[in-house]
């Protein structure tokens, strides 16, 4: 199996590190930033003795290399910025996911892609444009990473095991997102019953601006860690067909009353790639803040689409 990692600043080239050290393909590193990606993963492969993987890793600045990819994941964006929504980048990465997908084609046209630049949900639409595959194969990852966030802090708050916690957010990836602590559970024990309700609403609030956080903290640069364990899992999902049930940013068509729009929502992903869309038992105020989310999302690729007219 071989992935191919367009950009390789943080995000990009720690999913290179996580993809090849758990030996679920060799891996491709593209940057259009000279010596880079080859740097990097000349690094890596001289890790890889030490580590015990036996994954080849190369990288350049040219996209021929991708052929025979089976999934692209696109990193390639400027990062946000303290004080920056993922919406500020809209107009950047749209550009430059453009770019990207329009290279890849040329070499890869048969890659499923995995976006993970952000505005997420946005980026992911323009990807299926521009490269005209079906939903199965043009999807995002966005709702692992904040899954994984929401079960961190639920781990945090009740000072258990984070492998114990079971919980899922839809929608899109940003403020609007959805965390569901009524299908949240430790060692199935609903969190209801572990935690006040009071502090799971600030659970809640700290998953949502997860992201922004961590940008504060560093002040340049954004999380790369996390996001990069949420594409490895993804990628292993399918090209192992573990057909894992995952919260995955996929194009909707009717289900949860949502047609022709990008949003998180769980999906079983295997060596087809999103191979069902799970739809879960919502209660209406679930179901009213998933379809509001949707509507954000929308409304930002309409803006998408006015600045590309």
């Amino acid at each position: 199996m071989k992935v191919t990692i367009v950009g390789a600043g943080n995000v990009g080239a720690t999913c290179a590190q996580r993809i090849a050290e758990a030996s679920i393909a060799d891996v491709y590193l593209v940057d259009v930033v000279d010596g880079l990606a080859a740097g990097k993963a000349l690094d890596m492969a001289q890790a890889a003795p030490i580590v015990g993987h036996g994954s080849r890793i190369s990288g350049g600045t040219d996209y021929a290399p991708a052929e025979g990819s089976d999934i692209v994941v696109i990193t390639a964006g400027l990062p946000r910025k303290p004080g920056m929504s993922r919406d500020d980048l809209l107009a950047a990465n749209g550009k430059i996911t453009t770019e990207v997908v329009t290279n890849i084609t040329k070499y890869a046209p048969k890659a499923m892609l995995l976006m993970v630049a952000n505005p997420l949900d946005v980026t992911t639409y323009i990807a299926q444009q521009v490269s005209g595959q079906p939903r199965e194969r043009v999807f995002g990852m966005a709702g692992v990473l904040d899954t994984a966030r929401f079960r961190a802090f639920i781990a945090m708050e009740v000072g258990c095991a984070p492998g114990d916690v079971t919980a899922m957010v839809l929608g899109g990836h940003g403020d609007s997102m959805v965390p569901l602590p009524r299908h949240s559970t430790v060692s199935g024990i609903p969190i209801t019953q572990l935690i006040p309700a009071e502090r799971i609403e600030a659970i809640v609030d700290r998953t949502r601006k997860g992201g922004a956080e961590i940008v504060g903290l560093l002040k340049q640069g954004s999380a790369f860690y996390a996001p990069a364990a949420a594409v490895a899992q993804m990628v292993g999902s399918i090209l192992r067909d573990e057909k894992h049930i995952l919260p995955t940013c996929v194009q909707l068509k009717g289900e949860y009353g949502l047609d022709d729009v990008f949003v998180g929502v769980p999906a079983r992903l295997g060596s087809a790639g999103v191979e069902q869309v799970v739809q879960v038992d919502l209660s209406e105020d679930e179901l009213a803040d998933l379809q509001a989310s949707a509507a954000h999302v929308q409304g930002t690729v309409e803006a998408w689409k006015t600045m590309n007219q």
